[in-house]
């Protein structure tokens, strides 16, 4: 048994998240997490709501409540929407937590205290109207170097290129909307990450087997131009974590609070303290810490495209810098974006479909299923209501829910509510335990790899084989002949459906949690083989024939949301 610890992206605080957000992180690191844990593996799975920043002061101003009570209740809401998209998250934190706040103190005292952190007088963007200094994310302008006509102070959403509020063209204050914008003197505190340049660099290149998204985007930051800049990390902000070398105050940083960028990776190790504290586990530092036991652990951490430059570049140099023996990312799996019909899902601007919307009309398997097997792993992909009726039509309702249907019903009918018994394997079922053998074996290659697109095309594959044995075999027609025959090949059926329960599972949940539940066993061991697992229901074990277990999406249908979603959440 190996142990795996596992992270996804922050999500920002501010909103419900839209489909995009969902498939770009946090599920297909749920769909790792199940997979591991199915195999027997000990899994850490932990995410937490992004709290600070601009983000969260902007939307808690327009929701017009202070922003702690903002962030409460925003995280409630994300917690429960994870919950009902089978998120299985051992600890789902705050990066507002008191353990954040503690750990970014001290490693900010740290990297201080070797030399990793300068304090800079610069001047910065200051609005008269608003009457304060303006945080990146208050700035909005068009970007110097693709266009994009909404590229924020920090970076560009659009080609991802890390910017400064100054380059860009024709800024504005997004809080009055006030172009009179004038720079003046401050002082900020910034991480040294061009003196860990070469540090960094030997160690991206180590990662060979990285995704070429991941390593590019690395590289491009630490090699384009003048190469990797040293970073801000504290703004003039009211909300975040107060500026503190360990637990003693900072000199001449009165008033102001580390940078979002800083302290929110800084929350995966936090989270797992509040896992501990929460009284759900124990030993967080077995899982974080090197000279406590974390050598051992596989540490994998899923993200947007838009998130890898901070955690192939800031938060390492935050962790390496400290000289600390902290657990280190062996592989981050990144992903592009999901477009929504012809154009980009936006939490900000509130275009596409949002995770609370998608629930209104189906459960959360129909959306875990085309999210993950049209996961943007390669290039950016785009949902369509057109695909999507496709994809839950022919391959949930069409192969897996029919398949289920149909030898459920049909041994009901002819034999009642037990696993028959008599009749042996045939030929026809021998060909199909040597093709699953293989299939089965592909795709735990597919999962070990998070190769997802590559895995659901393995399942869909093994569902269509039992599908195709069923046609072949046809026991309703074997049965006007030779019942204890046909009684062979219902068992045989009832049987894929517990083995289609358990490797689908990761992908599937709740739909294989009905069907367990419908097989009346608990039994969801990993197939250890296909002989095996196609043995696990004995003749006289009974079961009950589920609900449909998909329903098809009507023209109809169709045709209805995609108005009633037309790209704009009200």
């Amino acid at each position: 048994m190996a142990r795996h610890l596992i992270t996804s992206a922050l999500p920002y605080i501010n909103g419900i998240k839209h489909l995009g957000n969902l498939v770009g992180s946090q599920l297909p690191a749920d769909l790792y997490a199940r997979y591991l844990r199915g195999r027997g593996h000990q899994v850490l799975f932990l995410c937490a709501t992004d709290e600070h920043g601009t983000p969260a002061e902007i939307a808690a101003q327009k929701a017009g409540k202070p922003v702690a009570d903002y962030c409460a209740e925003l995280h409630a809401v994300q917690a429960g929407l994870a919950r009902d998209y089978g998120l299985s998250f051992d600890h789902y934190g705050r990066s507002s937590s008191p353990q954040n706040h503690a750990l970014t103190q001290h490693f900010a005292g740290v990297l201080a205290d070797n030399g990793l952190i300068s304090e800079v007088s610069e001047t910065q963007m200051y609005s008269p109207e608003d009457g304060r200094f303006l945080p990146d994310r208050y700035i909005e302008g068009t970007c110097p170097n693709c266009g994009f006509d909404s590229a924020r102070g920090d970076q560009c959403d659009n080609c991802t290129k890390q910017l400064d509020p100054v380059d860009l063209i024709e800024p504005h204050s997004t809080i009055s909307g006030a172009t009179n914008l004038e720079m003046r003197e401050t002082k900020h505190l910034f991480l040294r990450q061009s003196g860990m340049r070469d540090q960094l660099a030997e160690w991206i290149e180590s990662k060979t087997d990285w995704p070429i998204l991941t390593t590019s985007i690395a590289k491009k930051w630490l090699f384009d131009g003048d190469g990797l800049k040293d970073r801000g990390i504290t703004r003039d902000l009211d909300w975040g974590v107060p500026v503190k070398k360990g637990t003693e105050d900072w000199p001449g940083m009165e008033g102001k609070v580390f940078y979002v960028w800083f302290d929110a990776p800084i929350e995966y190790i936090a989270c797992a303290q509040e896992w501990v504290d929460a009284g759900k586990g124990e030993e967080w530092e077995s899982w974080w810490r090197t000279d406590k036991g974390a050598d051992d652990v596989t540490y994998t951490q899923f993200m947007g495209k838009d998130n890898v430059p901070f955690h192939t570049l800031t938060f390492p140099a935050t962790l390496l810098g400290s000289g600390e023996p902290w657990k280190m990312v062996d592989y981050i799996k990144s992903f592009n974006y999901l477009n929504y019909d012809g154009g980009q899902f936006s939490t900000s601007r509130g275009r596409g479909v949002f995770m609370d919307q998608a629930l209104e009309i189906l459960p959360a398997d129909y959306w875990r299923w085309w999210l993950l097997s049209h996961a943007p792993e390669n290039a950016d992909a785009e949902f369509t209501w057109e695909n999507f009726q496709s994809s839950v039509n022919k391959d949930l309702a069409d192969v897996l829910g029919n398949f289920v249907s149909r030898v459920t019903k049909f041994c009901r009918s002819k034999f009642g509510e037990t696993v028959p018994t008599g009749g042996e394997a045939g030929p026809d079922e021998a060909a199909l335990i040597e093709e699953l053998e293989t299939r089965l074996r592909a795709y735990e290659r597919h999962l070990d790899a998070i190769d997802i697109r590559k895995a659901a095309a393995e399942l869909r594959a093994i569902w269509v084989a039992g599908n195709e044995y069923l046609q072949k075999a046809a026991p309703w027609s074997t049965f006007k002949e030779d019942e204890t025959r046909a009684a062979g090949q219902i068992r045989f059926g009832l049987n894929l459906i517990r083995l289609y329960a358990v490797i689908s599972a990761p992908f599937l949940p709740e739909t294989a949690g009905r069907m367990f539940s419908a097989l009346n066993t608990l039994d969801t061991r990993w197939p250890d083989s296909a002989a095996d697992a196609l043995q696990a229901l004995p003749p006289g074990h009974g079961f009950s024939v589920p609900d449909n277990l998909f329903a098809k999406i009507s023209d109809e249908q169709r045709a209805e949301w995609q108005t009633r979603f037309a790209g704009t959440r009200d």
